[in-house]
């Protein structure tokens, strides 16, 4: 099925001469109803049949006439039946219907090119020109006038499109006159000959400017023509300067002339292309019947190799089972020697029985005084670390039986107290009930036996509660004086923050990584920028690696009994590092890893810590004090 605007199908190929003409006649139906439009608002043309590619292209009447004559007559096998057909259909529409139509506005021509005859010379590139331009004279005898520019701006609203407006100066200064400049193609000069006739239309034409019988007011336009170009005025220097006299039909054989030779050229390059394909083609058969030929000789000496490999590989089983039965020959001739041999050697051992048991009596009594001298060594220095052993362990065992002992009699005099006093007050309460039961009669002895037992009683009662009192109290205040003494730890370990960690006692960051063996390591790679750089670099991440709550390299452990976390040697990450940094880059790290999980487990920051950097420990905080007032006493001598 057809489109509207007259196109087919892209598999449309090149018809018969009734086809072509069944076209022509159906497209010039459709130019003539109506259907196709062929004149735009502004006056110019378009081509209703290329509106399929990137850019629209307006035409003036001659250019499209051009256009579709061209196109309709190809004889480039490129170009489809229907697209030729539609092309001679629309130049035969502009030669019969558009030619002949008159304007609708009167006064005016629809086509302001048809005002020009072929042979009639104008200035080329098309030029305007301006006189009577307004002056103004000035103090110094020079004249001023309005600038070009804004004359072009109205040119441009009327709808001319100048590209330019150029006033003329001499050596007065502005002569009143100005060249306006167009484009140079043809919708150049249909602007150019509408900026004439619409000045003609209003009577400031050049024919006006000429006449000497009436006052000339306002500018006054026209086309340059050949008049213009060759009169001996400043307008006349200025067009000999920037074009020539040339006619519409020596610019249209021109164009002509250079559009047959763009086709020629265009047809000499498509004809050497097709030599070229055709060469190509060539190339490519010989290439095929090589590459052919090339096949065959590699399937007949892939048969060759195959044929070759199968009679090596019956070749290699013939070879192997021969010498499989070789080696059966063999092996039974080895057997039957060693039997024989076998056989020999009994008898050799029957022969030497005797005097390898002597050897052999001899050998053992040597061998048994040499053990036993070194029997004797090691047992002498087995025992002499064994007894160092045992007595530092009941050296260590005496003292924590002492301190263990110590506790124990504690502890007992405590709870016999308790329990003495409890006891005594079980007996009071019940020698109470038994008198009690026996002063029934009024005994008078009796009822004062249990007065005084009564009173034993209370006061017993009264020494238990003062007692626990007493040892709440203590709790409290054992609790009172602990948080002391850790606010006083806060606060001493705040003022010794600012101090050299040189001296016996300070300040300790746990969990703080020591970045000089990264430095260390580093130096020996590379140089020494680069190398603290680097360090800089890799000693931040494994700060991160530490401040990582994800990253736990510890395992639960049975030690002594009891359990204990420890670090895991295995962990991937450390045994990377030390492969990669060495040992003393990785003790650094497992030195912070190990601090730092030991006070600050789940906040995994760094704690500070009052520390004894002579014994490498944690500091007491009467060290702390001591260390102060020693501080305190050298400054206050040194005042």
């Amino acid at each position: 099925m057809e489109s509207s605007n007259g196109y087919g199908s892209d598999s449309d190929t090149d018809g018969s001469d009734s086809e072509m003409n069944d076209y022509e006649d159906k497209c010039y139906e459709e130019l003539l109803n109506g259907t196709q439009q062929v004149r735009t608002s502004d006056g110019t043309f378009t081509c209703p049949y290329c509106q399929n590619k990137k850019r629209k292209r307006d035409y003036i009447y001659n250019e499209l006439l051009q256009h579709a004559s061209g196109v309709g007559k190809s004889t480039s096998k490129k170009r489809k039946a229907k697209e030729k057909a539609n092309h001679l259909a629309l130049a035969k529409y502009l030669e019969k219907d558009v030619a002949s139509s008159k304007p609708s506005k009167p006064g005016v021509e629809s086509d302001p090119l048809s005002s020009c005859s072929g042979d009639e010379k104008l200035v080329w590139p098309w030029t305007g020109i301006v006189v009577n331009i307004p002056t103004t004279r000035t103090d110094d005898g020079r004249y001023v006038g309005a600038s070009g520019s804004k004359f072009r701006d109205e040119l441009i609203s009327r709808g001319f499109n100048p590209t330019r407006v150029h006033p003329l100066w001499n050596y007065r200064g502005h002569s009143g006159c100005a060249v306006v400049e167009f484009n140079k193609d043809w919708p150049g000069l249909h602007n150019a000959i509408s900026f004439e006739k619409d000045y003609e239309a209003n009577r400031h034409g050049r024919k006006e400017w000429f006449s000497n019988d009436e006052e000339k007011l306002g500018v006054y336009c026209w086309l340059a023509r050949s008049d213009d170009y060759n009169t001996k005025n400043i307008v006349g220097e200025h067009l000999r300067k920037i074009g020539d006299l040339k006619s519409i039909s020596e610019i249209m054989e021109e164009e002509a002339r250079k559009q047959d030779q763009l086709v020629s050229n265009l047809t000499n390059i498509i004809e050497i292309k097709h030599r070229h394909l055709k060469d190509i083609e060539l190339k490519c058969n010989e290439t095929s019947d090589t590459l052919k030929k090339v096949m065959g000789e590699k399937e007949r000496l892939l048969q060759a190799y195959n044929e070759e490999i199968r009679k090596i590989q019956t070749s290699a089983r013939e070879h192997f089972q021969k010498i499989s039965n070789d080696h059966e020959k063999l092996k039974s001739q080895l057997e039957s020697q060693k039997k024989e041999l076998e056989k020999r050697g009994i008898e050799l051992e029957k022969r030497e029985a005797k005097n390898e048991n002597d050897r052999k009596l001899l050998s053992e009594e040597i061998e048994k005084n040499a053990i036993e001298n070194n029997s004797l060594q090691m047992a002498s220095l087995e025992q002499q670390k064994a007894d160092e052993d045992v007595l530092k362990l009941a050296e260590d065992q005496q003292r924590q039986k002492e301190e263990l002992h110590n506790k124990i009699i504690q502890l007992e005099n405590q709870l016999d107290a308790k329990q003495a006093l409890e006891l005594e007050i079980e007996q009071l309460r019940g020698k109470l009930n038994v008198m009690k039961h026996m002063g029934g009669d009024g005994d008078v002895d009796v009822l004062s036996k249990i007065d005084t037992i009564m009173k034993d009683l209370r006061e017993k009662e009264g020494e238990l509660e003062d007692l626990e009192t007493l040892n709440q109290n203590l709790i409290v205040q054992e609790r009172k004086s602990n948080d002391e003494l850790q606010e006083a730890r806060k606060e001493l370990i705040n003022g010794l923050k600012d101090m050299s960690s040189n001296d016996r006692i300070g300040i300790k960051r746990m969990g703080e990584l020591n970045g000089e063996p990264f430095l260390e390591a580093l130096k020996k790679r590379y140089h020494e920028q680069e190398a603290e750089d680097r360090a800089s670099d890799i000693c931040s991440l494994w700060v991160e690696y530490l401040k990582d709550p994800d990253w736990h390299p510890f395992r639960v452990k049975l030690v002594k009994g009891e359990h204990q976390r420890v670090l895991d040697e295995g962990d991937e990450r450390l045994r990377n590092l030390k492969k990669e940094m060495g040992d003393e880059v990785y003790k650094a790290v497992v030195t912070a890893l190990v601090e730092i999980n030991e006070y600050n487990p789940s906040g995994r920051y760094i704690t500070s810590e009052l520390w004894n950097y002579k014994d490498k420990r944690k500091a007491t905080l009467e060290e702390g004090v001591s260390f102060l007032l020693e501080k305190w006493k050298k400054r206050h001598q040194e005042h």
